[in-house]
């Protein structure tokens, strides 16, 4: 069994994807930042700063935003269309379906404050629908990255790639899960945190971290070993990792900030069911309700979304 520490200072992935959009627009004038009134809650006011011939205002018009995006896009320039993901892939769906994705513009979509970091803002400024509403949509790249270093690489490969994609980042601060070199990040391929061979804990995002947390508590406490990945693309699902998995452990958990109904959860028991690997399932996320009111923390606490609730379902799932 492999241990990779914990590590790093934590901090926020959208500030880390603000930090990197401005090294690399100060390599290439291509790079072009698309908002709708979120340079504030996207940390993008020093770039504009910067680079104020890179950064386009659109104000709270987010099929608008698409949609320029998508122009700009057109004419070559690498562009990262920046919105609240609660809004962006709610307001603008049609938008992300014709402008970007069937006609093929190669717009970056960021989704800032994704899941839900709003926390007591309430169910109207939660994102709990967008991977479910994006995985229906032929022609994107749906990316979630866990910390600051996936962030990084993460924003760094699709600026060189010409093709659609959404990232969708917190804005709570993150700790590194591994030294930066220890696990490489290829966009479509999971990320094995930590080895075990009795469950296969497949979190996305800023639900890794405490999927992370609840294997260490299980060895600690329960001599369970725990594989951990970070799956970090959503689609395309990595399902060679997924079939390794399945042969190896005797449960599978997946853990998301994502309602339980088309995210990842349902995305990897389908494709398991599908090729016929019958084995211990389960699922975490927000269940479909209107969720309580809180902080990002509260609410991950109250629907189970920690060390300790990952902890018991999978000990449940295992019949410990």
């Amino acid at each position: 069994m492999i241990e990779v520490p914990l590590a790093g200072t934590a901090i926020a992935n959208q500030e880390v994807f603000a930090e990197t959009l401005q090294s690399l627009a100060a390599l290439d004038k291509q790079v072009v930042v698309v908002t709708s009134d979120s340079r504030g809650s996207g940390k993008l006011v020093p770039f504009g700063k910067k680079y104020p011939a890179q950064i386009v205002e659109v104000g709270i018009a987010e099929q608008n935003l698409v949609g320029m995006a998508a122009g700009l896009a057109s004419t070559g320039k690498k562009v990262f269309a920046v919105s609240p993901a609660c809004f962006l892939t709610a307001r603008a769906l049609e938008q992300i379906k014709n402008d970007v994705a069937y006609s093929n513009n190669p717009v970056k979509l960021v989704g800032i404050s994704a899941g839900v970091s709003y926390g007591a803002l309430g169910s109207t400024h939660h994102s709990l629908h967008d991977f479910a509403v994006l995985r229906a949509i032929h022609n994107i790249t749906i990316i979630a990255p866990a910390d600051g270093f996936e962030t990084a690489q993460a924003v760094k490969q699709v600026a060189a790639l010409s093709q659609p994609f959404y990232l969708r980042f917190g804005k709570k601060p993150m700790p590194l899960l591994d030294m930066e070199d220890a696990i490489p990040f290829e966009i479509g391929k999971g990320r094995v945190v930590r080895e075990g061979d009795d469950i296969a804990l497949i979190a996305t995002g800023e639900t890794v971290y405490p999927a992370l947390q609840a294997a260490h508590k299980l060895a600690r406490e329960y001599h369970i070993e725990a594989t951990v990945v970070s799956m970090h693309t959503i689609k395309p699902l990595d399902e060679e990792l997924l079939a390794q998995l399945a042969q190896k452990c005797k449960a599978i958990l997946t853990v998301e900030e994502h309602s339980v109904y088309g995210g990842l959860g349902e995305a990897c028991a389908a494709w398991l069911l599908k090729n016929r690997y019958h084995k211990a399932f389960d699922l975490m996320g927000i269940p479909d309700e209107y969720t309580v009111t809180g902080s990002q923390t509260e609410i991950f606490n109250h629907y189970g979304i920690s060390e300790q609730g990952i902890a018991h379902r999978a000990l449940a799932l295992l019949r410990v």
